[in-house]
């Protein structure tokens, strides 16, 4: 299995995999090869996630408009490009957007990166309301930045913030009012993985089903798409919390 982190450099890797026998899937990111590179990919539709939160933010439509800090993951991941790509056409689109800072937690989504781009907003003086964080850590970090600075945030404060991944000390924080949105980054694709070795093992078809996914430039066959939602303050419970989220 492969996730890759980033997108693109693969095909020679695949390439030489699939001369060699070897049955590979790729896992939670899609990347730029040839379908005939690969058996199967299980992923997160990473660009909906993105289109979901803004279509959230438009909903609340906050007074005054939204001010962002923007801090991406990996520059040139799947994650990142379609995390990234909604809000750059939302801000385009709404007069009342506007993008006042972005950074970028580098390859390993650095919480501590996240905590350094939003220090140095604040020490700049730098009016936002919102930090959009391309995944959990990231946005844990952001918050560490307002709470050293005395900065309000959350359901009644200040300033909202909205993660990615659906962690569940994510959610918690979700819950208790502290952030306001969560972006699900699908925690069932294992299963389908499993399903498809076990097929392969015991010389079965995989039957996946009949999709058409376009990326890259490119239309996949063999893509499986898991379907993604997401959660805020309003509508959390611990129930959802036991259901969906990932890790302690």
């Amino acid at each position: 299995m492969i996730s890759a982190a980033d997108a693109n450099g693969w095909d020679t890797v695949l390439a030489n995999a699939r001369r060699a026998g070897i049955k590979v899937f790729l896992f939670d990111r899609m990347i730029n090869t040839s379908e005939t590179n690969f058996e199967a990919a299980v992923i997160s539709d990473m660009r909906n996630q993105g289109l979901n939160a803004v279509s959230w933010l438009e909903q609340q439509n906050r007074p005054g408009g939204y001010r962002f800090i923007h801090i991406q993951g990996q520059v040139g991941s799947a994650a990142q490009i379609g995390r990234t790509e909604p809000l750059n056409e939302a801000i385009a689109r709404h007069a009342n957007w506007s993008l006042v800072r972005r950074g970028t937690g580098g390859d390993t989504w650095s919480p501590d990166e996240a905590k350094r781009i939003v220090e140095a907003a604040i020490a700049a003086r730098e009016n936002f309301n919102v930090i959009y964080a391309e995944n959990d850590g990231m946005a844990e970090g952001a918050m560490r930045a307002l709470q050293e600075a005395g900065i309000s945030h959350g359901v009644n404060g200040d300033v909202w913030i909205m993660g990615f991944d659906f962690n569940r000390f994510a959610l918690r924080y979700v819950m208790r009012g502290e952030w306001n949105f969560n972006g699900q980054c699908s925690p069932f694709q294992a299963d389908k993985i499993h399903e498809f070795i076990q097929a392969l093992e015991a010389g079965r078809p995989l039957n996946i089903p009949a999709s058409r996914w376009t990326d890259f430039g490119r239309t996949f066959n063999n893509v499986v798409i898991n379907p993604e939602i997401i959660t805020d303050s309003r509508t959390i419970t611990q129930a959802f919390i036991d259901q969906y989220g990932l890790g302690d």
